[in-house]
């Protein structure tokens, strides 16, 4: 049976609605994708609230994986039969899907569809963020919140093969031995934790270099206090609700930005590359960590449970 999901109306999981879909001819630079998995990530709950709306038919999901069924006009250096992977895409909650032709980079035979599709579009902003946001090296501090996260480990897998030294915190105790378990050096425990106190005792009062946050809310300030004078903090999600007006003079010397890895990704020339580094680190092991495995048909529990911060690591759909 071929269906999606789609968004009936802004609002919580109970909005997503699975219905029959036949598969569609790609049109000019396109391709007809079967998918063999879905990767689930924030950015599509942010698309089901409302906050970026999608298009109709409003078919969330941004990465999957799968085997290339029909290639349309115009296309070239894929065939049908290749196996890919794309992020940056809305439309992905779906059993098979047209994805610009650009978008799909080969998946080598020994990366799981699985793997790559929870992957990409985290390896992407991972990416973006220590290679252009921040560029990071050997000894370089980050501080990254929701270090157990899908993109907290992969994060911290790419930023430990630079020789960065990472700061993580997590809810729990329990994502406290999963973030070290995948590379940690120091984590720091609870939503009410003192982070900028934690973070200047660890660093010996001179902060960190860099802080990855996508907690949002009232966290932004508290990272802001946490880098060291010249540091730079990226705001890269609002899990904790809408970050509150912050004056110019609450930067300090801080250099504060706004990455989006969705513009990243909607670069035709940039993306190629990144894409194709975001591959390469695959084979170094630098992929997520799939903690939860779902039906299509489950994306309404799949997303209620991310969004309700019960997960660890990466969540996949299987159509």
């Amino acid at each position: 049976m071929e269906f999606e999901v789609r968004i009936a109306a802004p609002g919580g999981p109970e909005v997503l609605e699975v219905v029959d879909a036949a598969p569609r001819e790609p049109g000019p630079g396109e391709i007809c994708l079967r998918q063999h998995a879905i990767g689930v990530s924030f950015i599509d709950i942010y698309h089901r609230r409302g906050l970026y709306p999608l298009p109709a038919p409003g078919v969330p999901g941004v990465e999957g994986a799968g085997i290339v069924e029909a290639i349309g006009p115009d296309v070239e250096g894929l065939r049908v039969g290749d196996r890919v992977v794309y992020a940056g895409a809305p439309g992905g909650y779906a059993s098979t899907r047209l994805v610009p032709a650009w978008r799909a980079v080969r998946l080598p035979p020994e990366i799981p569809f699985e793997i790559a599709a929870a992957s990409m579009l985290r390896g992407l902003t991972a990416h973006m963020l220590l290679t252009v946001s921040h560029p990071v090296r050997d000894g370089s501090v980050l501080l990254v919140h929701a270090a157990a996260g899908g993109l907290g480990v992969m994060l911290t897998r790419w930023a430990k093969t630079l020789g960065a030294v990472v700061i993580g915190t997590v809810s729990t105790p329990e994502k406290a031995a999963f973030a070290t378990a995948n590379g940690v050096d120091h984590v720091i425990v609870g939503r009410t934790a003192d982070v900028v106190r934690e973070v200047s005792d660890l660093t010996g009062g001179r902060g960190a270099d860099f802080a990855i946050d996508g907690i949002g809310g009232d966290m932004l300030r508290q990272s802001l206090r946490s880098v060291r004078p010249f540091g730079a903090v990226a705001s890269i999600g609002w899990v904790a609700g809408p970050v509150p007006p912050i004056g110019i003079d609450e930067l300090g010397t801080a250099t504060l930005a706004k990455p989006s890895v969705m513009a990243y990704a909607a670069d035709q020339a940039r993306y190629p590359e990144a894409a194709n580094a975001v591959i390469g680190a695959f084979a170094s092991g630098i992929t997520a960590e799939i903690s939860g495995r779902y039906r299509l048909n489950e994306a309404a529990k799949a997303q209620a449970e991310l969004e309700a911060g019960h997960t660890t690591g990466s969540l996949v759909l299987l159509p």
